[in-house]
């Protein structure tokens, strides 16, 4: 039978050659059931894995599982009910998104509609949202910093362009606020951001659009919105869209930001799938291709060597933990993946301490390569010293005598802790960065009452701008500042001192 219609088909093929009209053939199937965004298909037996199949109601979904008689398809879209019986198509495709400068300041769906109540994207071209990610020898050395305005971050678990950063912690402890701060801080950088909201509530991607437009500059971001009411297939390939638009950025040779808010919800999305396609159920229920999903998503973040455009994509997914259990499954999974963590602590947030960043259980494995000379030169010790400070804190709750050099650290590291305190929506420039630490660094803060620490160093960072203005703007074109710089900084610090 298929060779009688391979042989139809060619002569099909060979009448149309010799004529104005060009034939297309769509093999058609029968809807077998339809269910929570599940439909079963027969007839479509050369469909690929996570082909695009059309419903004759206009609806689309990918195909998921493929049997000896039937296919798995997963909806995208669900306009209208779908009836068994009812032919499907089809289409030779895989899914796409459209992508383009035109989406630039805008919110779409994982599908690529604009939802933002805004033009139609004119002049988009499609890109698959599945894609190998670089080979390797299409990379390059991570060595650029990518500057988020925070601090703590930015001085002691530094990122670079084209590195993956995983932003953990417990709901509500501040990881959605590092990850909003971080687009906020590229207005003034050449850094694209690509925001992918999944399984989000309409109301909180409302607040980061806002916020976005308020603080930073929304025309260097693209939001990608998968709400919680969308379907699950929209959820699942929400982060898949949203790196193949940071995609067609990264082949233009440009750096891209891009937030995943949060893989939980996408976890959970995909375990919900495969359940409902009677998928063997593993650890938490999760399927066994969990860290597959993961991996092959974050793999495509990567730095790209100059002689393929030289540019980059940075991740910063996040992931929910529940109870500070940072070993549960799919942390872990996102942890093993990624180059580092930054982790959030409920206690810290709970004191006060914002950005709550336990420096102690967060790691950059990037670190001092992806940092400016200047900035190492102050942040060196900085990570060890903290971390002894909060060892050593301890004993100050039961008011237990300390030895003076205990004591002279615990002072330290107060003042420490108040500097890389920061409020939202306030990012420092990598020089007020630098500065704030080198006055740290001298120690004229000691002395002061921990409320006033703030103020004074605000004060002689701004004094030091002024004052020297040809080494903070070295700092900033070159990252160098060579010792005889840094003596005359250190010297108008200590002249700054109160008597």
């Amino acid at each position: 039978m298929e060779k009688e219609l391979s042989a139809l088909f060619e002569k099909i093929r060979n009448v149309a050659s010799k004529s104005r009209f060009s034939p297309a053939f769509s093999e058609e199937g029968k809807v077998l059931s339809v269910g929570d965004g599940i439909v079963q298909i027969s007839g479509l037996r050369s469909a690929k894995l996570y082909e695009l199949i059309r419903m004759d109601n206009g609806d689309e979904g990918i195909v998921f599982d493929l049997y000896r008689e039937s296919i798995g398809v997963v909806l995208l879209t669900q306009r209208s009910n779908i009836r068994a019986g009812e032919p499907a198509f089809k289409t030779g495709l895989i899914a796409s998104v459209v992508t383009g400068d035109g989406l630039l300041g805008r919110v779409v769906d994982a599908l690529g509609n604009p939802i933002d109540g805004g033009p139609p994207i004119e002049d988009g071209l499609p890109y698959p949202v599945e894609r190998k990610a670089p080979l390797l020898i299409q990379r390059d050395f991570v060595t650029t910093p990518l500057y988020t305005g925070i601090k703590v971050i930015d001085s002691m678990l530094s990122i670079g362009r084209g590195q993956r950063e995983l932003i953990i912690g417990d709901p509500s402890t501040g990881k959605t606020s590092i990850a909003v701060d971080t687009v906020i801080n590229q207005k003034n950088s050449d850094v694209i951001s690509v925001y992918a909201a999944i399984g989000q509530k309409a109301s909180s991607v409302l607040k980061i659009t806002e916020e976005v437009k308020k603080y930073g500059d929304i025309s260097k971001a693209v939001f990608v919105v998968a709400e919680a009411s969308d379907p699950v297939g929209q959820q699942y390939i929400a982060p898949y869209s949203a790196t193949a638009i940071a995609e067609f950025f990264l082949e233009k040779g440009k750096d891209v930001l891009i937030i995943y808010d949060d893989l939980t919800k996408h976890a959970k999305a995909y375990r919900s799938l495969s359940l409902l396609l009677r998928r063997p159920p593993g650890r938490e229920a999760y399927p066994g291709d969990i860290f597959y999903i993961h991996s092959r998503l974050l793999e495509r973040s990567a730095k790209l060597h100059q002689k393929y455009g030289g540019g980059s994509i940075t991740a910063l997914p996040i992931v929910e933990t529940q109870q500070g259990r940072i070993s549960s499954y799919i942390p872990t999974n996102l942890i093993s993946i990624t180059d580092g963590q930054i982790y959030l602590d409920t206690g810290l947030f709970n004191k006060g301490i914002r950005p709550a960043v336990d420096v102690g259980k967060s790691v950059s494995r990037i670190g001092g390569k992806a940092q400016i000379t200047a900035m190492k030169v102050v942040a060196e010790r900085l990570k060890i010293d903290y971390s002894r400070f909060t060892e050593v804190e301890v004993f100050t709750r039961f008011g237990a005598h300390v030895e003076e050099e205990t004591a002279k650290l615990i002072r330290r590291g107060e003042r420490m802790r108040e500097i890389l305190k920061q409020p939202r929506f306030q990012p420092f420039s990598v020089q007020e960065e630098f500065l704030s630490l080198l006055v740290l660094e001298t120690g004229v803060l000691d002395e002061l009452d921990l409320d006033a620490v703030n103020a004074s160093s605000a004060g002689i960072t701004a004094n030091i701008m002024m004052a020297f203005p040809e080494i903070i703007s070295r700092i900033v074109s070159e990252g160098e500042i060579n010792p005889k710089d840094m003596d005359r900084l250190r010297e108008f610090i200590y002249a700054q001192k109160r008597p």
